[in-house]
């Protein structure tokens, strides 16, 4: 019985490593489509794994059906996310918003039961070019996640309200200004499109998130432990037990051979604290 998850989908990238010094496009890279409920381009997610059906003990340690999206860059600045925020966990209900969703088909045609899982990790795979160097991160989105997302639209919204009171003299009580706030915590108010009577044109709000230093993990200054020329796979430890739940994972998934390529290391998010990372060299003549 195959096992999915996203610890099964790097060592698939792992085995196709160089691809990812040749391609010029990140969505070309030869996925392994039995691991892949779907597949998109354009489309969150790019990818999803597959969900795990039995629940004998192996397979009781993965849950499968994580969420993955791609990021390309001819640079070591990460490509601005379009529509989205970066999130470490996503409800599928919120990804899947009609019965007509090419998702939802893609996923049920390969033999998923979409809503046993309703809350999905959310991993993003992150190439970073420049002239001569490289560098891949294979990421939980919690390294982008320091504020919930709730929480960072309003007080966007609040520095917006704050800077157009200013600009007019005017002053409004904190108790109305709070409870306008509230209203408009949801990415959902801003993406409908919006139909007003009279107008030739309907109008959408789209959300654009750019990262800053303290969350690119491809920044050399902010991140210098990766390396260029590497492969990396970096998962959060924001609680006790995650560090010897993620090695069982690992020692499942890869020999101690093929664990012994990685130079395993914690980092700190300058915001949001340790990740664990499994590094590994994109080139062959270079050492670990």
């Amino acid at each position: 019985m195959p096992i999915y998850s996203i610890y099964h989908f790097f060592k698939e990238v792992l085995k196709n490593k160089n691809f990812l010094l040749t391609l010029k496009k990140l969505e070309n890279f030869p996925f392994n489509s039995n691991l892949l409920a779907c597949q998109n381009k354009g489309l969150f997610p790019d990818l999803a794994i597959r969900i795990n059906k039995n629940s004998n003990k192996d397979i009781a340690l993965f849950s499968g059906g994580e969420l993955i999206e791609l990021k390309d860059s001819k640079s070591y600045s990460i490509a601005s996310f379009n529509s989205t925020i970066p999130t470490g966990k996503k409800e599928i209900n919120k990804v899947i918003t009609s019965s007509s969703s090419t998702i939802k088909k893609q996923m049920e045609a390969n033999g998923n039961n979409i809503y046993s899982l309703p809350v999905r990790d959310v991993f993003y795979l992150i190439r970073g070019l420049t002239k001569n160097n490289t560098k891949v991160c294979l990421v939980h989105g919690s390294f982008f996640e320091t504020l919930p997302i709730d929480k960072l639209i309003q007080n966007s919204l609040e520095q917006s309200l704050n800077e157009r009171l200013h600009e007019l003299d005017k002053k409004l009580p904190t108790k109305w200004k709070n409870k306008f706030l509230s209203l408009f915590t949801k990415q959902e108010n801003f993406s409908r499109v919006r139909n007003i009577e009279k107008a030739s044109v309907k109008l959408r709000f789209r959300i654009m998130t750019e990262i800053k230093a303290e969350g690119n993990i491809l920044n050399s200054k902010t991140y210098p432990e990766i390396l260029d020329n590497t492969l990396n796979f970096i998962l959060p430890l924001h609680q006790s037990i995650e560090e010897s739940n993620i090695f069982k994972k690992m020692n499942f998934v890869f020999t101690q051979n093929q664990l012994n390529q990685f130079k395993i290391f914690k980092i700190k998010h300058l915001l949001n604290g340790y990740f664990l990372v499994f590094q590994t060299s994109l080139s062959k003549n270079q050492s670990k």
